[in-house]
């Protein structure tokens, strides 16, 4: 695929989604940018929730994880549905009932100021770092497509991506996120669909011989019940999933902005159960997709590539298929990254807008002025942590950010879910609380082999980091005085 074919795809897909951002952010105010005015349809909310929850690493990641880790992905899957219910009927009515901007507002009634700062805290590190690589990934697709060909530095790369995402934020905020996810969402969808369809086309199969070549195939495994130490064993995996959920869904600013934007609390469940039922669906499409990448390459002796995250990419880009398969795989990409970084931009806007810098006693055009002081700051912001990343050139830098970005979710989930119980703690010592509990996991992780028999830490490991925050906050307990 030429790199002006790349730039024109990119143009199009870009004015359509500047058109679409336009329309619905023009007439938005604060509470429009924040909240969506609370009058978004739950079933628009449900389809854009799609596009959200898809990030630019996971289009090109899970085809290509499928030779490591079969269908295991399905089983932390599974137990992100059992999270999203718990979300819907205890979280979203109690958000509802409080009448939140930021979910981080919460804390502070239950437990006090430093509650509240630390959980917007922890939220605001997450979120960049976590952004900052999945565009960064993305950053390093576009360097190699269109920029390097055309002699353009990586840096003009990282500063036009921020730009682009940042323009399309800038005025509708959640009100515009909602519409344009719907908008990427679809081309999301479209693009894996006909990709899959391309792709069995050529190996001659029917749609019923596609359906037996994946399931026949021992990579389409999804259940591990057989070792305990296994990285894809299913009480880990399914278990990670519920709290991840809880953690990343309900108790991030970023996806529940959108939930929060629906009219009540019972349209909010019904997004949710549709959505996560839909992300199954799509997830089952990617490691579909995975397997037939594999037989692809299998039956036509070709070299598999240095890292299985470059399996879509190489394929879809390497002149094997029409053009239209690249040209689908650069719309999935841009439409699968862009929506999670524009999510997390006015996340990060919302939440240090409202919980950092405060906006209470404040007008209606003081608020606006300072939330997009805010955002352009986010925007440069995580341009300079993606170059930062590309400097240090080292992929273990990028898995160190997603571990650390994993670990500041446990002291949230902690925090919430003490805080449905009891708000008697002495709020003053609970920063402290919240470093030491990942602290205390890592080095956990550091020393479970030999501590528990070759026993080795997943994903699971967010549950004890908020076990070991409940555990903190259980000994800060206030008592009670007697007479």
């Amino acid at each position: 695929m030429s790199p002006l074919a790349v730039v024109v795809t990119i143009l199009i897909y870009f004015a359509l989604l500047f058109v679409i951002s336009w329309i619905a952010g023009r007439r938005a105010d604060n509470q429009g940018f924040f909240v969506g005015n609370r009058k978004s349809r739950w079933y628009v909310v449900a389809f854009a929730m799609i596009g959200s929850t898809i990030s630019g690493v996971t289009f090109v990641s899970v085809p290509g994880m499928v030779a490591a880790g079969s269908f295991s992905y399905l089983q932390m899957v599974l137990g992100f549905i059992i999270g999203q219910l718990i979300i819907a009927y205890l979280l979203v009515p109690l958000f509802y009932r409080l009448n939140l901007v930021s979910i981080y507002e919460y804390l502070e009634q239950r437990f006090g100021i430093s509650t509240y700062k630390t959980g917007a805290w922890f939220l605001f590190i997450s979120k960049m770092l976590g952004a900052s690589v999945r565009l960064f990934l993305v950053c390093i697709v576009f360097q190699l497509l269109v920029f390097q060909p055309f002699g353009l530095p990586f840096v003009l790369n990282v500063l036009l991506t921020v730009i682009v995402v940042w323009l399309y934020t800038f005025r509708g905020g959640v009100k515009s996120l909602i519409w344009t996810d719907s908008f990427k969402t679809c081309c999301l969808i479209v693009s894996v669909i006909l990709t899959i369809y391309y792709i069995f086309g050529n190996l001659q199969l029917s749609f019923t011989g596609m359906l037996n070549t994946i399931f026949d195939n021992p990579d389409s495994r999804i259940f591990f019940f057989d070792d305990i130490n296994d990285r894809r064993f299913f009480f880990k995996q399914f278990l990670a999933g519920v709290f991840t959920m809880i953690a990343t869904n309900g108790l991030d600013q970023d996806m529940m902005q959108r939930n929060l934007s629906c009219r009540n609390s019972a349209d909010a469940r019904k997004n949710m159960i549709v959505s996560v039922l839909c992300q199954f669906v799509v997830i089952l499409l990617f490691l579909m997709l995975g397997v037939l990448l594999y037989t692809f390459m299998d039956r036509n002796a070709l070299p598999l590539p240095d890292k299985s995250d470059e399996l879509f990419p190489l394929i879809a880009t390497g002149g094997y298929f029409p053009p239209v398969v690249g040209i689908l795989f650069v719309i999935g990409l841009v439409a699968a990254a862009y929506s999670a970084a524009g999510s997390a931009l006015t996340a990060l806007t919302t939440s240090f807008t409202v919980d950092v810098l405060g906006i209470k006693n404040k007008d209606e055009a003081a608020v606006q002025k300072l939330r997009q002081r805010v955002q352009l700051s986010m925007a440069l912001m995580m341009g300079i942590v993606i170059i930062v990343i590309n400097r240090l050139n080292n992929t273990s830098v990028i898995d160190a950010v997603y571990t650390l970005a994993s670990y500041t979710y446990g002291p949230i989930l902690g925090l919430f879910a003490f805080g449905i119980f009891t708000k008697k703690v002495y709020d003053k010592y609970i920063p402290l609380v919240a470093l030491l509990s990942p602290l205390l996991c890592l080095i956990l992780q550091k020393n479970s082999e030999k501590w528990f028999n070759s026993y080795v830490f997943s994903y699971e490991l967010l549950i004890f980091n908020a076990l070991f925050t409940c555990i903190g906050l259980w000994l800060l307990q206030k008592k009670e005085r007697t007479v």
